[in-house]
């Protein structure tokens, strides 16, 4: 069933998502460095490439870790 609190969490995704595109759309171009990190594996082969962005995976998971955690702390 659907209560206020399943209401608080769609809102607040919402809103990620909501400052993750605004972010994305005026800063897109200062934000070129991302994906393109030291340790990002990428393999180009003529008719195949390969990309595996394993440090902006890392640094991501870590972002997202602290605003949980934050957010558990406010609440």
């Amino acid at each position: 069933m659907m209560d206020n609190q399943t209401g608080k969490y769609l809102m607040l995704i919402g809103a990620v998502i909501l400052i993750i595109g605004v972010i994305v759309y005026f800063f897109g171009g200062s934000l070129k460095w991302l994906g393109h990190l030291p340790g990002d594996i990428r393999i180009e082969r003529p008719n195949f490439s390969f990309y595996f962005p394993i440090t902006t995976l890392i640094l991501l998971n870590l972002l997202i870790f602290l605003l949980f955690r934050i957010w558990r702390w406010i609440n």
